[in-house]
């Protein structure tokens, strides 16, 4: 995998240097980079016996809340020890370079806040939160018992605050992101190969109204292609701090102080 020529790199950064309003959407591969399994890739061992629908539906859950909740902690501890990469970073660059950002993502990891983000529409949730399956209130705080969690409010049980198989992405969150795909001048597709609806949309809502689409990917297989549209194929921890580089040569990447 060499990555985007020197010719593709200075056209990405110099739309990207001009831009005003910027939308990102990532996916899985910026997760990956940091070691974070997929939720199929990450069926394995003791779980690979199990078939998703058991894990992650809200039918699953009614059944077996107990087997639900030990595969989320699994998880959760996966994930604990994962931090930010060199892609994560370069986002929060542009984030701080642009008038306008909005990051939207697929992760429920909550690496991107953890990496400095302000403006985030998580679409997915985020697996740390909780919420009550019943009343659908969030605890401003959760200390996990080790066992099924109970909401304090209808003492109905509590659940990962994911979006589950056969759920609706949250309404105001996909408003959001609809929004700002629509209004952006630049969108920033990220690690996704773009084909789950409805987020596999919002580029291409972009590249209708006229934006500039860029899309860091490790293959282009099945995004779509347009006079408005360019693809970079690398790892986005490689190629997103380079076209950060590229636009704007006295930024810095790296993780904060």
């Amino acid at each position: 995998m060499s990555g985007p020529s020197p010719a593709e790199l200075a056209a990405a950064a110099a739309a990207l240097r001009q831009a005003r309003d910027v939308a990102v959407l990532t996916g899985a591969g910026i997760s990956a980079e940091s070691g974070i399994p997929t939720f199929r890739e990450a069926l394995t061992g003791l779980w690979e016996r199990y078939r998703p629908e058991a894990l992650a539906t809200p039918e699953g859950f009614l059944r077996d809340p107990q087997l639900v909740w030990a595969w989320y902690r699994a998880r959760r501890q996966a994930i604990a020890g994962a931090k930010p990469n060199p892609g994560h970073h370069a986002l929060v660059a542009i984030e701080r370079r642009v008038p306008r950002f909005t990051l939207i993502t697929q992760n429920v990891d909550g690496l991107h806040r953890q990496a400095g983000h302000r403006e985030l529409i998580e679409l997915h949730g985020n697996i740390e939160r909780v919420k009550c399956f019943d009343c659908g209130r969030a605890p401003a705080a959760f200390d996990d018992p080790e066992a099924v969690p109970r909401c304090a409010r209808c003492g109905g049980l509590l659940r990962p605050d994911v979006v589950w198989f056969g759920e609706m992405l949250p309404e105001r969150a996909i408003a959001r992101a609809q929004d700002a795909a629509q209004r952006c001048d630049l969108f920033l597709s990220v690690g996704t190969s773009n084909v789950v609806e409805p987020a596999a949309s919002l580029p291409w809502i972009a590249a209708r109204r006229g934006a500039t689409v860029l899309v860091v990917n490790i293959t282009d297989s099945g995004q779509q292609i347009g006079p408005h549209i360019h693809h970079l194929l690398g790892r986005s921890g490689e190629v997103l701090p380079a076209l950060v580089a590229a636009a704007w040569p006295d930024a810095t990447t790296g993780r904060p102080a």
